[in-house]
């Protein structure tokens, strides 16, 4: 049962090398689940189910695909443990939100919206930053006017760490003093882009989860004082968790649910956990596309996210069709 590859793609070892960890975590579990088994049996799916709750997927994603596999084996009578793998692998595609394309990456946006403007939304050392930072990059080699917006106005090193990135980047970035409103900030940076032609515009935002009701405010007041320069602003709303907290994310990916629209997740820091499992769970739990992954620290270590890439990559691609 070949475990570990995929496409022969650019992507192909920074995709393998960055769910490496996931992959011995949650597979190496999974071939003692089934060495020796000549049959699926409850005792196979009893030790199926530790693993995925234990790997992160998390207690409701690992029951529903205990369901969904217990109705074909009651429907197929006989399931072998290769076949459990088979399956196994097209019910988590199945529950993942993404794009199942196989195109090469694409940092394009879509449709004709200009700019288009993503506002970004987490909490503090997720990566959100750095996220800001690599996407600016991307959309800039794929030929983009980008434009960056520092509205954390209540961390000095968050609006240092966005000029730098800015810096490194070479894209204009808006800013204002410490402390100032962030509202503020978006609408001058929206100002800006319409009066430059920008095509992007990315947003940063505070990620202070101590008071949902001021934060949710706060968001609202944002999205709010966008809409007077670009009607339709936000274009989307980018949440970043860290998949190497697992279960944190989770409660992460509520409270940001609750206090705002949240439209696409990016998952980072997916090279240094076992946990990739999550990706899984919050996919399935949220009902919201993962858009990106991070994959290691490097510029180019951001990559869009692909279902159908992540499963083959975890799976190796011996049932690829």
């Amino acid at each position: 049962m070949g475990l570990f590859n995929f496409f022969s793609k650019d992507n192909k070892n920074t995709l393998d090398k960055g769910l490496s960890k996931t992959k011995e975590n949650v597979f190496s579990k999974l071939t003692r689940v089934v060495a020796g088994k000549s049959k699926v049996d409850e005792e196979v799916l009893d030790d199926l189910e530790e693993v995925l709750i234990t790997s992160d997927v998390g207690v409701e994603t690992t029951l529903k695909i205990i369901s969904r596999i217990e109705t074909r084996i009651a429907r197929e009578k006989y399931i072998d443990s290769q076949e459990l793998t088979h399956i196994l692998r097209d019910e988590i595609a199945s529950l993942l939100m993404g794009s199942d394309s196989e195109q090469p990456d694409d940092f394009d946006i879509s449709g004709n919206k200009k700019p288009y403007v993503i506002m970004v939304v987490g909490v503090n050392g997720v990566g959100k930053t750095t996220t800001i930072g690599k996407l600016a990059h991307h959309f800039k080699k794929a030929g983009k006017k980008v434009y960056l917006g520092a509205a954390d106005t209540f961390r000095a090193a968050a609006v240092e760490q966005l000029t730098i990135w800015s810096e490194r980047v070479d894209v204009p970035i808006v800013k204002q003093k410490m402390g100032s409103d962030p509202a503020s900030v978006a609408f001058d940076t929206l100002n800006s882009a319409v009066a430059n032609d920008a095509d992007v515009v990315i947003i940063d935002t505070a990620g202070r989860l101590h008071n949902k009701i001021n934060l949710m405010n706060e968001l609202t007041k944002i999205k709010n004082v966008m809409k007077k320069v670009v009607p339709n602003a936000p274009n989307e709303v980018l949440l970043v968790l860290d998949g190497s907290t697992g279960q944190n994310a989770f409660e992460q990916a509520k409270q940001f649910t609750a206090a705002t629209e949240v439209t696409a997740l990016a998952i980072t820091k997916l090279d240094g956990t076992a946990k990739g499992g999550v990706v899984i769970g919050i996919s399935d739990q949220f009902h919201i596309p993962v858009k990106y992954i991070g994959l290691g620290e490097g510029i180019e270590d951001l990559q869009v996210f692909r279902k159908q890439e992540f499963v083959n990559s975890l799976f190796g691609d011996d049932e690829k069709k």
